[in-house]
């Protein structure tokens, strides 16, 4: 814990509180992070990243994302190594412009831009939406990427699987592909097998948050909160190896 703080005073964590997300992926818990039990020890590991939204909210700790798409932790990587004038400089696009027009210093850097054209999607886009100002909004994006840039430089950014790793003392985030609605994901539930990921969470050591939705049946989930998606309505549930509200309380959804 002494790490943790001493990095939220070099780091000024409490301004940016209310900013800590990065970049918007297919799947985001940017909603409801603040929902989940704070980490209970120094380092953060997610072994299935996304864009990585609890390891946002505390930065500071020692932290490791993994994931098994390759671009997302190669531009995961990239971030790291930008500088604020690196995002900056990134091509202004406006509506119906496309990625393909424009020249970027490396691949990883029109990956980002296809992400960041088109929030929440599960793979880099080529054309910026012609919807209200869109634009704007991703000038407003690559500004507030930038502003934010400093919070991963001392992550571990691994590409790999959530087995490939060691079983650390750690605050272990896990949100994978969901059992039920995690099939357009590049690296889909698909290629899950549900009941070795459960044994494997149960297995890990320190204390095991475990994401998904009340669909699911590989863990014994308690309901979280009713979210709207793009398509449908769900309810997201935990599994935690240590005692959460939602065991003890019958949730009104809400």
């Amino acid at each position: 814990m002494r790490l943790a703080r001493l990095r939220l005073r070099l780091y000024g964590g409490e301004k940016h509180k209310k900013r800590n997300n990065m970049w918007s992926y297919y799947g985001s818990k940017s909603k409801i992070v603040d929902l989940y039990p704070h980490p209970k020890h120094d380092k953060i590991i997610e072994p299935f990243a996304g864009s990585a939204r609890y390891a946002l909210k505390w930065f500071n700790r020692d932290v490791t994302i993994v994931d098994k798409y390759e671009k997302l932790i190669k531009i995961w990587q990239w971030l790291q190594q930008c500088s604020k004038n690196d995002i900056i400089s990134l091509p202004k696009m406006k509506a119906g412009d496309n990625t393909d027009n424009f020249n970027f210093d490396c691949q990883e850097a029109k990956w980002f831009m296809g992400f960041i054209i088109k929030g929440g999607v599960n793979a880099p886009r080529k054309t910026v939406s012609s919807v209200g100002n869109f634009g704007q909004c991703v000038e407003r994006e690559k500004n507030r990427i930038s502003e934010n840039l400093f919070k991963i430089k001392h992550w571990q950014i691994l590409m790999g699987s959530y087995d490939d790793l060691q079983n650390e003392n750690a605050t272990w985030f896990i949100d994978p592909p969901y059992q039920f609605g995690g099939e357009y994901y590049i690296k889909s539930n698909k290629q899950i097998d549900f009941v070795k990921l459960g044994e494997w969470c149960k297995s890990r050591n320190g204390q095991t948050i475990v994401c998904e939705n009340t669909k699911a049946d590989w863990m014994d989930f308690k309901p979280m909160k009713e979210m709207q998606g793009s398509m449908y309505k769900t309810t997201e549930a935990i599994w935690s190896n240590i005692p959460t509200n939602y065991d003890a309380i019958q949730q009104t959804l809400f």
